[in-house]
């Protein structure tokens, strides 16, 4: 989940939040994606009807891995230059912040003694390495941030520290 103002010439709103399941073929990761979506959808719904439709799209097309095929997880919604009306804009953001800080909770806890051994463990790495190859390759941010001469362990350090590929 992220979310930001950004200001140069002009100033726009953007971020979004997306559900990256461990194990993303299972039903519970399937039921966790559809309370997930449904939260984002509640919330886009309260500010304009055509933002969860658009804005999913976006994050679908965003966070895949073309060199895979796939999608680096359950989905979400991704923005960018927001630009409709400051205060409006600045209401969304928040609402958005307050959706995630609600569910995301809510599906860890719903998950939180799920019996989990090497077997998931394997996977789990084996998914947080989708997630490094799009960071990498693909992530606007993060290659923003590496061309500019920005601080290096600062923008990698959301990656996490183990990871593995098949």
């Amino acid at each position: 989940m992220n979310t930001r103002l950004l200001i140069t010439r002009h100033g726009w709103f953007g971020g979004g939040a997306d559900l990256t399941p461990m194990l993303p073929e299972t039903a519970e990761a399937a039921e966790d994606a559809r309370d997930f979506h449904a939260a984002l959808e509640d919330c886009c719904a309260r500010f304009d009807p055509t933002f969860y439709p658009r804005f999913k799209a976006w994050c679908d097309r965003y966070f895949f891995l073309p060199h895979r095929g796939e999608a680096r997880g359950a989905g979400g919604i991704f923005f960018d230059d927001l630009t409709r009306e400051a205060e409006g804009d600045f209401a969304f953001i928040q609402a958005v912040g307050a959706t995630f800080a609600e569910i995301y909770p809510a599906l860890v806890r719903r998950r939180a003694l799920t019996p989990y051994g090497a077997a998931e463990r394997e996977r789990q790495l084996i998914r947080r390495g989708r997630y490094v190859e799009f960071n990498l390759l693909y992530d606007r941010g993060t290659l923003f941030g590496l061309k500019t001469g920005g601080n290096v362990e600062a923008i990698l350090m959301s990656l996490p520290p183990l990871v593995r590929w098949p």
